[in-house]
């Protein structure tokens, strides 16, 4: 069994605190574990503060290109986090719309949904992260 631990372009950068992907090459198939992905650019810096909309549309964009990074695709994903602060059910829309500009086949990953008291950075409203699997 191989492992790769990989930190692509385009995704923030958290100074060597975790790996944005591992890769796990087991024979014929390989399985991703994506970090949390959160709306923070390249740069380091909040996207869209306040605006849960915003924030889930770039959280799943990052997800969506951690997931490129691996050489897989929204399709190999088999299991989906989602934390949100101060979760209320009227937010579901907002999230499953965001998640559906990724996730567009008719096929969805089981998921877990979460309120959390808060994240990792002030002002961070929604992190989400996955499992993927693929012919290696």
């Amino acid at each position: 069994m191989q492992k790769q631990f990989i930190n692509p372009s385009g995704l923030p950068k958290w100074e060597r605190s975790f790996s944005q992907v591992v890769i796990v090459h087991n024979g014929a198939t390989k399985t991703v574990y994506l970090s949390g992905q959160v709306a923070v650019d390249a740069d380091n810096h909040l996207v869209g503060p306040g605006d849960l909309k915003i924030q889930a549309e770039m959280a799943f964009m990052n997800l969506e290109r951690a997931l490129a990074a691996a050489g897989v695709s929204p399709e190999d994903v088999v299991k989906l986090n989602v934390y949100l602060v101060d979760y209320k059910a009227e937010q579901a829309t907002i999230v499953r719309e965001a998640m559906r500009m990724v996730f567009r086949h008719k096929e969805l990953p089981a998921s877990t949904w979460l309120g959390v008291e808060r994240l990792a950075l002030e002002g961070l409203l929604i992190e989400v992260d996955a499992i993927a699997v693929a012919e290696a």
